[in-house]
């Protein structure tokens, strides 16, 4: 895969913030509004272009179904790894050790070439910290291609299958009955959800309360 063309890298995200009431699986209440970027790993222009050029890599090979599928995984791994998301996020790593150490998992994982050269892209453009939100984009890209909705949900640790079902209900219940979960870890969140279908935003996390307390605090001081 050849280097993937970046524009000027300065996506302005901001935090959306609502008034929800609980931290837990629940999707409810009034979405806040509708926004173009938000934070984390909510689909950033970035995102997307490596996404898109992704996809394409992945169409030419004649190997679509299987390297969405094996993209999947990559995502689940990162999740699923602590140690791995430390890696990729970690600004004190030697790109070129962050980049052979991410393609040793690769190789003992049994991942293809056509992942490597993707994760090596990703590396050699010092955009192994995006590799997750890559990763959801891409995701999403996939369920817009076959015509499906998908709900990005971030979320502090990984969800249990009892909160995934509660989640799902909840979507069901909101309006969302054929969406598709695409789901990622943020420990930065503290607790709680964040939850993306298209532009509307849902965020019932705790990071997002306490930021909301802290300015809270400052406007009354």
């Amino acid at each position: 895969m050849g280097p993937v063309p970046e524009e000027h890298q300065r996506e302005s995200e901001t935090v959306a913030s609502n008034g929800a009431n609980e931290s837990g699986a629940a999707v409810t209440g009034t979405p806040q509004r509708e926004a173009k970027h938000v934070s984390g790993t909510a689909v950033s222009g970035l995102a997307k272009r490596y996404a898109s050029a992704l996809y394409s890599y992945a169409g030419d090979s004649g190997d679509l179904d299987g390297v969405i599928a094996r993209i999947e995984a990559l995502g689940r791994l990162i999740d699923e790894s602590a140690d791995l998301r430390s890696l990729l996020g970690s600004p004190l790593v030697d790109v070129n050790r962050a980049r052979d150490a991410v393609l040793a998992v690769l190789d003992r994982q049994g991942f293809t070439r056509i992942e490597r050269n993707f994760v090596g892209t990703v590396a050699n453009n010092r955009r192994l910290g995006s590799l997750r939100s890559i990763i959801s984009a891409f995701a999403v890209l996939v369920a817009e291609k076959r015509g499906e909705a998908v709900a990005v949900v971030e979320s502090a640790h990984e969800l249990t299958e009892v909160q995934e079902h509660q989640l799902r209900a909840s979507l069901i219940e909101a309006g969302y009955g054929n969406v598709r979960i695409e789901k990622h870890v943020d420990p930065s969140l503290l607790g709680g959800l964040v939850v993306r279908i298209g532009t509307r935003l849902y965020d019932t996390s705790l990071k997002s309360r306490l930021q909301r307390l802290q300015y809270a605090m400052k406007g009354a001081a």
